[in-house]
């Protein structure tokens, strides 16, 4: 399954953090991409940090609008996903779209444009409670790939996790200048 993540706008100062938070889950949680729109580029050296560091090939690419993205997915045969607490319950759709081949998830900040709502082939609420889009976005990858992007080895790490029962244990690569 290809996936890739859509962040829609950025309400200033408060959403760099937040921002930067969707990007590391849509990484840590299987997505190969993200696409930002009115972005601080810090976010992008950050996590361009944490490939290097952990590995992993995940790519941030600024854009000026959303729509040709969409539009450019849906063409490449994506089937376009947005978050939101009033669309369909996760638990009965996400049967569904866990047999889509290509998703484009679509990730709001401020108030998403209606057309967002018209264009997408899944709406998707988790919860109907207002929550933040960082949990919204970690338990659709979780529960469209069933926990197994946590088995996913990242390439070129420098640093790995050995889970240990208790206590820490990293596994730090040697490196030749």
């Amino acid at each position: 399954m290809v996936i890739e993540v859509l962040r829609i706008g950025q309400r200033l100062v408060r959403d760099d953090r937040v921002t930067t938070h969707v990007a590391l889950v849509s990484r840590a949680f299987g997505a190969d991409r993200i696409f930002m729109t009115e972005v601080n580029p810090e976010i992008k050296d950050t996590v361009g940090k944490i490939n290097d560091t952990w590995g992993g090939n995940f790519v941030i690419e600024f854009i000026e609008s959303w729509k040709p993205i969409i539009k450019k997915k849906k063409d490449e045969s994506f089937k376009i996903v947005h978050l939101s607490m009033y669309g369909e319950k996760i638990n009965t759709i996400q049967e569904k779209i866990r047999k889509e081949e290509k998703l484009l998830i679509v990730v709001g900040a401020e108030k998403v444009p209606r057309e967002i709502y018209e264009l997408a082939d899944y709406n998707v609420g988790v919860g109907t409670q207002p929550h933040s889009e960082i949990s919204a976005l970690a338990i659709l990858l979780d529960r469209i790939q069933e926990g197994m992007q946590f088995e996913k080895e990242f390439s070129n790490a420098k640093r790995k996790i050995i889970p240990t029962k208790s206590g820490k244990n990293v596994q730090v690569k040697e490196t030749r200048d």
